[in-house]
């Protein structure tokens, strides 16, 4: 019979060694863990949405205000004003201002946005904009998450379906719960590389329906700017599905300001600033440009001055809403042509009690949806206003203004 084994002062100490790594190591997993610099705090309870508005204020005056620079346009999402700022993403009582619930990271906030209840906040770490968190918008509750290679700043949107996350080198499209069905650009899987169509392009500009994604590109090999059509939601989300590529000519083609003011399942309209067509010295006026939905031109439409950098498009009922810089133009959401255009814009409207507001210098235009004509005016005092694009946005009987970073609520 063998003897039992012994255990030696040697082993005793190879067995402590070997617990203290596994506690140090665990401890450096948590400090560097993302649940470690994350503070989420919910809502008690469930913020309602409010009753929709019957009929228009006679006046309005600010109930409160906060910052909010993290948001390209103001933001509502399950009955709560979402506000993002320095990491932080809140969910406020519209009327109050009272904060319902907050999510904060110790990262940069690289946007938020919102859709179907939903609010996506994107953070920054070391591999670009790359941490996504799904919250629900009436208690702030994290839904879910994901992490993958962006760029060092992304443009967020929203089409209905998808959301869209832009970068310079690259994009993605992600569903509603954050999966994603589409990356196109640079690819930093070696094995993925060649999925691609085209390497070393910047991505200008983009925008998408639920089944077409447009993107402007500027392509090394290519002589002036590149219009390319895809799926947002391909069978192999790594391997992009074309349904056209063409590159653009004529006055504007090759202009680092183009770019893609609306998308729907069977047009494309673009912005195409005015110039000199090189070698043929053709000239034009800026024009918004309509596309198929394959990419092939269509009709073009004379703009009498340049858009803003800051023009936006938003999409209320039938039409489509391009707040150009100085004026709103609303397109036929079916064809993409002009229907008519209101003077004097500061910014993107909202709808209200049936009727769009617009504001203006004074305080908020009232325009008939169908014709555009101002059929009254909402005095705002708006001190301290230096200028600058304002976003509305209408929650019950709460009018809402993004501008100069604040968030002002008017009541």
């Amino acid at each position: 019979m063998l003897a039992p084994e012994r255990r030696t002062r040697a082993d005793i100490i190879s067995a402590v060694a070997i617990a203290v790594l596994v506690v140090v190591a665990a401890l450096v997993v948590w400090a560097r863990g993302d649940a470690t610099g994350t503070e989420s705090v919910t809502a008690q309870t469930p913020a309602t949405t409010p009753p929709t508005a019957d009929k228009l204020p006679a006046s309005l005056r600010e109930l409160w205000r906060a910052p909010d620079d993290a948001s390209a346009r103001t933001l509502v999402s399950g009955g709560a004003v979402i506000t993002g700022t320095n990491g932080s993403v809140t969910g406020r009582d519209p009327v109050t201002g009272a904060e319902l619930w907050r999510y904060r990271r110790d990262m940069p906030l690289c946007g938020v946005e919102s859709q179907f209840g939903m609010v996506i906040a994107v953070y920054r770490d070391q591999r670009g904009c790359s941490q996504a968190t799904l919250l629900a918008g009436d208690t702030g509750e994290r839904r879910t998450a994901r992490s993958s290679y962006m760029d060092p700043s992304v443009r967020l949107s929203v089409d209905g379906t998808y959301v869209l996350a832009q970068g310079e080198r690259r994009l993605e499209m992600w569903r509603s719960d954050l999966v994603r069905t589409l990356e196109y650009g640079y690819v930093d899987a070696p094995v993925n590389v060649k999925t691609q169509p085209r390497k070393g392009c910047t991505l200008l500009s983009a925008g998408s329906s639920s089944s077409r994604l447009a993107v402007l590109e500027r392509c090394p090999e290519d002589p002036a700017t590149r219009l390319t059509v895809l799926n947002p939601a391909p069978k192999d989300n790594t391997v992009p599905e074309e349904y056209g590529s063409h590159v653009l000519a004529g006055p504007g083609a090759d202009a680092q300001d183009a770019r893609v003011i609306a998308v729907s399942d069977s047009r494309i309209v673009l912005y195409l600033p005015g110039g000199t067509a090189s070698g043929t010295g053709e000239s034009a006026p800026p024009r918004l440009a309509v596309y198929d939905s394959t990419g092939n031109p269509l009709v073009v439409h004379q703009l009498s001055a340049p858009l803003s950098e800051n023009a936006t498009t938003t999409r209320i009922g039938s039409s489509y809403l391009v707040f150009t810089g100085n004026s709103l133009i609303a397109l036929n959401a079916s064809t993409f042509d002009p229907l008519w255009a209101a003077p004097n814009a500061l910014g993107s409207p909202a709808l209200m009690a049936g009727r769009l507001l617009m504001p203006v210098a004074d305080g908020l235009a009232v325009l008939d949806t169908t014709s555009g004509a101002e059929v009254g005016r909402v005095p705002v005092e708006r001190p301290g206003y230096a200028g600058g694009p304002i976003s509305l946005a209408v929650l019950g009987t709460t009018v809402l203004e993004l501008r100069g970073g604040e968030l002002h609520a008017l009541g």
